[in-house]
């Protein structure tokens, strides 16, 4: 009788907590029994790893097999756990000799032996070097993605018998090389060694679209308004019929933020691998951009699922841009559940088996027409839309939502064509740039308060060091009710960062006039 061991890392939205899989050989009938709360997905190992270790070339003990996953009273998900629980097993049964207990092992198992990438590989090894795990063995499929994590030393594999070789146990057979291919019946990569060319391929071409500033013609309110926006992160809705540019206005916004930093471009990272899109973006530092369709519901908004929670569309859009359009066709449940990660950052999904945090600081843009069908502009002669269906359009962009919303401006249609020869419009490098340097400004002067944007501070601070005149019509506008305190505030914080833009210390009447003027949506 033997214990076996292997350490693995499992998740908890994006905090990676380390595993330790023993597995115990004795004496009985034989049986494989997994405990250590498994999900589904992990209970159905039980058949991957028995089929991988005969197809591999060894035999599986027809004794009694016992796997635990330690901490027993910690929720445990997904197929990534298959591979420790295979090296575990051998090394119980002897055809493997090395402890495994300071050896991180990450990978799927297929039945004929060969290894699989498997998503949520980055997080679990930025736990890892945290640490001091100094040895990991990956999926030869994720290796690409290892390496965005310098620091230990990676063991990439191809399948079981590989892993086997590689560290130091006995030699058996190595994993067939086989076609993949997807739904459609459309070739979708090899396992095996091909399969790590075709990922490492994926993982350098994958881009972001980015539409550029000087692509869009006329629109100069809205383009000041998205500058606005992206220098101090303030949430902007968009009003305006079919076709006059607000996707395309929306779709710019990512080019004027500044790139990500080395901790932002780790954490966009991680979220993307637990969803396992990392491979088409790689390590980018272009602002995530979400576009989720108006039948979305709030589980898809802000994550769910039975067991661990899954990240929802404000999640993988945390540190870039949320973009709703066609926003009152969303279900009235999927918008105000937004409310709560708009305030504070970060969504949490409480489950029966677990509690679930996520990040969810992004910048919300909402584009709309407006009324359903989308004539209700000028004299509204085309309107065919009744009173009440206006009022049922834009009633599931509830009071507490829209005072959310720093800016609310109307995009009207274009009269005319640009002359031919024309200049061309301010880039969104230009843009970005000044919009870097607003957003230092606010990093120096909340430096102390732990603040990195003007949509940050708390409404304490802004009275406090805006001048009385400048608060005038500030106080006029909550003394008439045409303004909450909450909406008080964010007009004082859009005031603030026109001010940065500026390069002015303090806004004035004019800042503040124009901060109130870009929350006057037309009603």
């Amino acid at each position: 009788m033997r214990v076996g061991t292997a350490l693995c890392s499992g998740l908890t939205g994006l905090r990676a907590e380390p595993v330790m899989v023993e597995a115990f050989v004795s004496q009985g009938l034989p049986a494989f029994t997994l405990i250590g709360l498994p999900d589904t997905s992990l209970a159905e190992a039980r058949e991957r790893v028995r089929s991988a270790v005969t197809a591999a070339g060894y035999p599986w003990p027809q004794t009694r097999v016992t796997v635990n996953l330690a901490p027993a009273s910690v929720p445990k998900h997904g197929t990534s756990y298959d591979l420790a629980i295979a090296l575990a097993v051998l090394a119980a049964g002897r055809w493997l000799s090395r402890d495994l207990s300071d050896v991180l092992v990450l990978g799927e198992l297929n039945l004929d032996g060969a290894v699989l990438p498997v998503t949520g590989l980055l997080p679990c090894l930025l736990d890892a070097r945290s640490r001091g795990v100094t040895t990991v063995v990956v999926p030869a499929g994720n290796l690409e993605e290892a390496r965005m994590v310098p620091g230990p030393d990676y063991v990439p594999v191809t399948g079981l018998a590989d892993a086997v070789a590689r560290l130091g146990g006995r030699p058996g057979r190595k994993a067939p090389v086989t076609r993949m291919r997807d739904a459609s019946g459309r070739d979708a990569g090899l396992t095996g060694n091909a399969r790590t060319d075709l990922q490492a391929t994926r993982c350098q071409t994958g881009r972001q679209e980015v539409t550029d500033l000087s692509d869009i013609i006329g629109q100069e309110e809205a383009k000041r308004a998205l500058e606005i926006a992206a220098a101090g992160g303030h949430h902007l809705l968009m009003t305006g019929p079919p076709g006059a540019g607000k996707s395309l206005l929306a779709r710019a916004l990512p080019g004027l933020l500044p790139p990500l930093d080395e901790a932002g471009r780790l954490e966009v990272a991680s979220i993307r691998s637990i969803c396992g899109t990392l491979p088409r973006y790689g390590m980018s530092r272009i602002p995530p951009f979400e576009a989720p369709h108006h039948t979305s519901s709030a589980s898809a908004l802000v994550g769910g699922g039975a067991g661990t929670a899954a990240p929802g569309a404000i999640t993988r859009a945390h540190l870039g841009v949320l973009f709703l359009d066609e926003a009152p066709e969303f279900a009235a449940g999927a918008l105000q559940a937004l409310r709560e990660p708009m305030e504070t950052g970060e969504v949490v999904l409480a489950r029966s088996k677990a509690v679930t945090v996520y990040p969810a600081r992004f910048l919300l843009v909402m584009a709309a027409n407006p009324c359903p069908c989308g004539n209700d502009w000028g004299d509204g002669h085309l309107c065919t839309c009744t009173v009440q269906q206006k009022r049922r359009y834009w009633s599931r962009l509830s009071g507490p939502l829209l005072d959310r919303i720093d800016i609310q401006i109307e995009v009207p249609p274009l009269s005319a064509l640009p002359a031919r020869g024309a200049a061309g419009a301010e880039s969104s490098a230009a843009v970005r740039r000044r919009v870097g340097q607003a957003r230092q400004t606010a990093r120096e002067r909340f430096r102390q308060s732990g603040w990195t944007s003007n949509a940050q501070a708390s409404g304490s601070w802004l009275r406090g060091h805006t001048g009385r005149k400048a608060l005038r019509p500030i106080q006029k506008g909550v003394s008439t009710h045409r303004l909450s305190m909450r909406g008080a505030d964010r007009a004082l914080r859009l005031a603030w960062t026109i001010a940065d833009l500026a390069g002015l210390t303090s806004p004035g009447e004019d800042e503040v006039a124009e901060a109130l003027m870009l929350r006057a949506r037309r009603k």
